[in-house]
């Protein structure tokens, strides 16, 4: 016999944010993540909880596989899209259950995700669990059907790979600063300065723009703070864009949006006072959760 509904209910409060954060780094997807954790939890009601000793750690268990499954079926298709593969964005939700919320930590970065996308499944799997979650390796190998050795050794090289291709933590430099940043994106776009735009842009500046395959989506990052600068600028003119500040899975941000319409989310990436990297997502099917967030789904 399964757990009544309150018996669910307190585990779903106690337990959902965990594995949902869980499955999010997992997969940089939020419909596909809550899909995995709902899964879960569907399976949980017809095991019953009265017969598992640590309810978190099975659901953790189902939620993982689940998502290496997903990972390894889609790995084909995020591979052939056209142009740059980009995360799902997060914008944080104060109206929310926390229950329901993303927790917005630095593993949640747009770099981070980008670069866990170009991981093995099993190499994701134990990186998240470990450096993330802080899992043991005893434990780790269990989940992924590896041997202890084998599980820190996928671990090694993800982080490894992490290391080398992402930069220093956001936590590093002073919110405010990261706000003024934004402030100072936006105004020289919206005033169409290329000068002011370029002097807010790192030299070195590398634009991604996601836009599920639509017709003209670059093909490669557009890099160096010329190019990205004017891309942009031809960007807000084309669609009549108007910006808004808005921090994007914990980093600065902007919404644009056209006659009112979220048209895309912005995160950005800073180093020594400019931005280094633009994580555009113009892609609808990446758009739901935030618009859903800000209340403005269909």
């Amino acid at each position: 016999m399964g757990p009544d509904d309150g018996a669910i209910a307190e585990i779903w409060r106690e337990h959902h944010r965990y594995v949902l954060d869980i499955a999010y780094r997992m997969l940089g997807s939020v419909s596909d993540a809550e899909d995995a954790v709902q899964e879960a939890f569907a399976r949980l009601v017809r095991t019953g909880s009265e017969e598992i000793e640590d309810v978190r750690g099975w659901l953790v268990v189902v939620v993982t596989r689940l998502c290496l499954d997903q990972l390894r079926s889609s790995r084909t298709k995020r591979e052939s899209s056209v142009g740059a593969w980009l995360p799902e964005p997060v914008v944080e939700n104060d109206l929310a259950d926390p229950a329901d919320r993303i927790t917005l930590d630095d593993s949640v970065r747009m770099a981070m995700l980008v670069v866990l996308e170009r991981l093995t499944p099993a190499e994701r799997g134990a990186f998240v669990l470990h450096d993330v979650f802080g899992f043991s390796f005893e434990d780790i190998a269990k989940i992924l059907g590896r041997s202890v050795d084998g599980s820190r050794q996928l671990a090694s090289r993800a982080r490894k790979r992490v290391h080398e291709e992402t930069g220093p933590s956001r936590f590093e430099v002073d919110p405010a600063e990261l706000s003024r940043i934004a402030d100072r994106f936006i105004s020289a776009a919206t005033d169409g300065d290329v000068d002011a735009l370029m002097d807010v842009l790192d030299p070195k500046v590398v634009g991604w723009t996601d836009t599920g395959g639509m017709p003209g989506t670059p093909l490669k990052p557009i890099e160096g703070r010329d190019r990205v600068a004017n891309q942009f600028l031809r960007f807000m003119r084309l669609f009549r864009v108007t910006l808004h500040p808005m921090p994007v899975n914990g980093e600065p941000g902007v919404l644009a949006r056209s006659d009112g319409r979220l048209l895309a989310v912005i995160a950005f990436e800073t180093r020594e006072g400019r931005v280094s990297r633009i994580h555009g997502i113009a892609n609808p099917m990446k758009l739901g959760y935030v618009a859903s967030v800000l209340g403005e789904r269909d």
